[in-house]
């Protein structure tokens, strides 16, 4: 891991453990270009790519051909209105009017370490570990200024980005559009990688080649949604799971976004990541500064799986926060499909005595517990205690669930409100809408004027006051619809721009203060599933319900675009009732169990009402958790085959970091008739070191297994499991 600048090509060059990053600075304006991105190169100067020895050269040697410069060089932050007609990272607008931005190099600054985004989530490193590159871009003419930064860190393969604007002058100005990061590439025949969805499909990989012209990923829901995900990669037409360079963008937001890739004439494709331009404007007075959010850039050598490395890595070691981060997580039964709004504090403690002489850890109590809230019609935003569902109160309910020696956790909503609820009534103006227009529900809600610091502050007293009155361990925070009808009180017409990015950053302080005030407090958030699982929340909570989908099968190719980027600790995946309440599918309880070992695992069911043979099973089940868990929430991950390409079956391996230890989970989906048995080459493996397959008596050496493989036999019936324990001999 090193930054150096070399003075006599004007060169910055930032190695990681296997790639490296190369900034170049041409002409004497001081023009901030892209050279490389890829395989870790020497000392050869490589600025040479970026073609300023060849037409149209440079502005300083070819002035009237300055177009045409503008328009063809691989600018390093491109901006708007001076002559680059692709698209562009950064649009600022003058007190006069005119867009035309020009930012070149003024200064720049190399230090170990990394400085926190205020007000935002970011990833962090000490200076031992992290080293960081500024540079310090100016427009003369505007006098605003770009600090552009660049962190590396030990051991990993990735570039994180991130963009603040200074005003300088002494007049206001209106930023337009602001992206995190850009980067210009030759085209090499790349495809692109899409994580696309809908409710209960969310993050489906969707790979097609890279086309001519702007394709990409938005979202203007006010958080990245179940259909889009702020996610892209870039990858050899040819590349695999194992081989092949790949290049994956990841914005840590949980607004909206923009992420798109623009191929352009001369078969360059310009890719960018930041907040979605549409429906955003924000004024800068001067004196003021502008943080957009971060972008984590990623180069693999050894395809998606190495990709996936990289990220999992970086989040899991530089991004995640709190007492959770490296500890295993209390297996927990929620009881949302149990019971859905239809119990009281007998029914939970019937759930809780059950689960409790199980091996279940933790009782979460869903939606349904406060104020007047007997369906989903009314009371959010009445976050006190319905003592008709609950008489003796919240704390004789955890209490008794203490005394069973188990935790206790609780289902919020902070940011919406109910038409029907006391709050609403006191502050109809609290709501986001537009005057005179009537307000769109989804789930008969509306949305909390986030943007708004008292809004904040009597949410956060509100849920603060209950999580003070029990011994409260763990919150489910959930958000079950998205923005619209863009409308605040408190802004000014000319600040209207400004209500997206600031709602997220209520949402963000809201979630800081949660997590400052409540350490001990094991995190969750959700959106209606998915629709909010992205890094932005990591920073706040180590894990994320993965989809309000929690049929096993389905489940598989969720499971598998959500590990495509975020780590298996991060994924909320829990054992659910039959018929799945969403397909209708019934599975084996058995594979239920493999495929939410994948992820956080837990129960949503009633487990006093499931079969025998299935109760019986959740001791064997627990007891496989708290044996591979460790395994699975630190190893690497790896995909071995998937279902969503070949429609049979599934494959995936977690490899310990030493590769002393892998487990291997097969997911037979469907069932063959007069078939042999299926050979799995796995993968991680040391070579040259001898294993063991747990349950055999011979040994193979880690060559054999990855290039010979292993025999899986065909299991009788659709929707069978296996897992395969291998340890160092």
């Amino acid at each position: 891991m090193a930054i150096r600048y070399n003075e006599s090509s004007r060169s910055f060059q930032l190695d990681t453990k296997a790639a490296s990053y190369v900034i170049g600075v041409v002409d004497a304006e001081g023009f901030v270009g892209h050279a490389y991105f890829g395989k870790k190169l020497g000392e050869d100067d490589v600025t040479y790519l970026m073609r300023t020895g060849e037409g149209p050269y440079t502005p300083e040697t070819n002035a009237r051909d300055r177009l045409s410069f503008l328009d063809s060089f691989p600018m390093e932050y491109p901006t708007g209105g001076i002559g680059d007609f692709r698209e562009s990272a950064i649009v600022v607008r003058s007190s006069g009017g005119h867009r035309a931005l020009q930012l070149t190099l003024d200064s720049y600054e190399i230090f170990k370490g990394k400085k926190p985004l205020e007000g935002l989530p970011a990833t962090w490193g000490s200076e031992e570990d992290t080293e960081t590159l500024e540079l310090v871009l100016t427009d003369k003419v505007l006098k605003v200024k770009a600090i552009l930064s660049y962190s590396i860190f030990e051991g990993i393969d990735a570039v994180v980005r991130s963009v603040k604007l200074i005003n300088e002058s002494d007049a206001p100005v209106f930023i337009d559009r602001i992206m995190s990061a850009s980067m210009d590439m030759d085209n090499r025949d790349y495809d692109k990688i899409l994580l696309t969805g809908s409710w209960a499909r969310e993050r489906r990989i969707d790979r097609t080649p890279v086309n001519y012209g702007i394709q990409g990923m938005s979202s203007l829901r006010g958080e990245e949604g179940h259909q889009t995900h702020p996610f892209m990669a870039l990858l050899d037409r040819t590349a695999t799971e194992d081989a092949g360079d790949v290049y994956g963008v990841n914005l840590v937001y949980s607004g909206n976004f923009l992420t798109l890739a623009d191929r352009g004439q001369f078969d360059t494709v310009r890719v960018m990541t930041g907040i979605n331009p549409e429906g955003f404007c924000w004024k800068l007075n001067p004196g003021e500064c502008f943080q957009a959010p971060e972008a984590v850039l990623v180069y693999s050598a050894e395809g998606l799986n190495g990709m996936s490395h990289a990220f999992h890595d970086l989040y899991r070691e530089h991004l995640i926060r709190g007492q959770y981060r490296d500890r295993k997580r209390p297996i927990l039964i929620n009881n949302w499909e149990a019971t859905y709004f239809n119990f009281n504090t007998e029914k939970l403690l019937d759930i809780a005595r059950q689960a409790s002489k199980l091996g279940i850890e933790m009782l979460v109590m869903d939606d349904g517990w406060f104020g007047n809230r007997f369906d989903d019609n009314r009371a959010l935003g009445d976050w006190f205690v319905n003592e008709e569902k609950l008489p003796g109160g919240l704390k004789y309910l955890v209490d008794e669930v203490n005394k069973l020696g188990m935790k206790f956790g609780i289902w919020v909503e902070p940011e919406m409100i109910s038409p029907d609820s006391e709050l609403y009534r006191a502050h109809p103006d609290w709501a986001i809408q537009v005057p005179g227009r009537t307000a769109g529900l989804a789930r008969n809600q509306l949305v909390l004027d986030m943007s708004r610091r008292e809004v904040q502050d009597h949410v956060f007293d509100m849920i603060a006051g209950v999580l003070r009155s029990a011994n409260i361990e763990y919150v489910k925070w959930d958000m079950n619809r998205p923005l619209s009808d863009l409308g605040s009180y408190s802004l000014s017409a000319e600040r209207q721009g400004e209500l997206y990015h600031r709602y997220v950053l209520g949402m963000y302080r809201l979630q800081e203060r949660l997590t400052s005030e409540f350490p001990h407090i094991l995190l969750e958030n959700c959106s209606g599933g998915g629709a909010r699982f992205d890094a932005g929340m990591l920073y706040y909570s180590p894990q994320i319900w993965c989809s309000d989908d929690t049929d096993a099968i389905e489940r598989l190719a969720i499971q598998e675009g959500t590990a495509l980027i975020y780590p298996l600790s991060a994924m909320g995946a829990h054992v659910s009732d039959c018929p799945n309440h969403t397909v209708g599918r019934t599975t084996p309880f058995e594979t239920r169990g493999y495929v939410a070992l994948a992820g956080t695992f837990g129960y949503e069911l009633d487990v006093t009402k499931i079969p025998e043979a299935d109760r019986n099973m959740i001791p064997e089940q627990v007891a496989m958790y708290h044996k591979y868990n460790d395994l699975v929430r630190t190893g690497d991950y790896y995909r071995v085959a998937s279902y969503q390409q070949n429609h049979m079956y599934d494959c995936w391996m977690v490899v310990k970091k030493d590769r002393s230890e892998a487990l291997v989970t097969f997911i037979q989906v469907m069932g063959r008739a007069n078939a042999h048995s299926r050979r799995i080459l796995l993968k991680g493996l040391c070579p040259d070191k001898t294993y063991r397959i747990e349950g055999e008596e011979r040994t193979y050496l880690g060559s054999t297994l990855m290039q010979a493989g292993v025999l899986v036999g065909n299991l009788w019936g659709d929707f069978k499991g296996k897992l395969i324990h291998i340890v160092e001999a």
